[in-house]
């Protein structure tokens, strides 16, 4: 459904993007992660049109951006980082503009409208101004906007962007709620898990290149592999290198005052031994619990990343 081959896009001597192959597949939803300016809006510009390739190709629902791109707009819907609103019109009237922009007969556009602002819980907003809504409802809105053409395809460059943290909690419910619609979905963020309950592959980008990218299918099966025990105590350091260093299942520790983090691939059962060792080696302990594994710790060990990590 979303395709590039080598799509490269150069200011002068300096890469914005550099030969990205990216494969988003029908009805899935594809993250892409990165810092700010590791690439991600200028390939989502790119993709939907607004920004000329320099090279390379690029193919949305079967049609090519730079050669054919009335047919890609009318595919997708694209919500940029940061946009403009129209101090003029109300909700609905704004829902209408845009339905009116995208050849919706009225009808259409009307009942339409009302759906999506129930559906992002702006249900009682419609008669107010778009510039009196909050940061996170106008977000909230913009969903709406690019889904009144009912698109193929949907484009969302850092949705979350600006939000503080109960619009957040909102928006990635309306996110959430997209995979539903069984729409292809590309969107980016610069954080990780915000994307780990929506996507289901995500990218790293880093500098305009496409570094990594793992499904998060293999990243869940691998929460059970992969614990993270928070243990803290007193002893001799000797007595804990030693134990740490007899358990085969002990992949990683990493001393956090005033305990140690361990990274372990073993058993419920197994953690029981590593915590009787520690004992036996005259080891007191105030704590030994197991935490949810961090999906970009789990990311970057799938993706071979790991060492760069440490």
């Amino acid at each position: 459904m979303i395709q590039t081959q080598n799509l490269v896009k150069r200011y002068g001597r300096e890469f914005a993007v550099n030969q990205l192959n990216l494969t988003v597949r029908q009805g899935t939803v594809f993250g892409i992660v990165g810092e700010n300016g590791a690439g991600k809006t200028t390939t989502l510009s790119m993709l939907a049109t607004l920004t000329v390739p320099t090279s390379g190709q690029a193919f949305i629902a079967g049609y090519e951006v730079t050669h054919q791109p009335h047919e890609v707009r009318r595919a997708i819907g694209y919500m940029p980082d940061s946009f403009g609103v129209y101090d003029e019109l109300t909700v609905m009237e704004y829902l209408r503009f845009y339905a009116d922009c995208y050849g919706v007969d009225r009808g259409t556009a009307e009942r339409r409208a009302k759906e999506l602002l129930e559906w992002v819980d702006l249900g009682a907003k419609q008669h107010s101004y778009v510039n009196a809504l909050s940061r996170g409802m106008q977000q909230r809105l913009e969903i709406a906007r690019c889904l009144m053409h009912d698109p193929e395809v949907l484009i969302l460059d850092e949705p979350s962007s600006g939000l503080d943290p109960r619009s957040r909690l909102e928006m990635r419910a309306v996110l959430q709620r997209l995979r539903s619609l069984g729409k292809t979905i590309l969107i980016s963020s610069h954080i990780l898990h915000e994307l780990g309950s929506i996507a289901d592959e995500i990218g790293i980008m880093r500098g305009g290149e496409l570094s990594a990218i793992a499904s998060v299918n293999v990243m869940l099966a691998h929460s059970d592999a992969f614990r993270t025990l928070w243990i803290s105590g007193t002893g001799p350091r000797e007595a804990w290198e030693r134990a740490f260093a007899d358990d085969p299942h002990v992949l990683n520790v990493v001393e956090k005052r005033p305990a140690v983090e361990v990274l372990y691939a073993g058993t419920v059962e197994q953690q029981a031994q590593l915590m009787k060792s520690l004992m036996d080696r005259g080891v007191v302990l105030y704590q030994f619990a197991e935490r949810p594994t961090d999906i970009e710790e789990l990311f970057l060990r799938l993706t071979d990343q790991g060492e760069e990590a440490d």
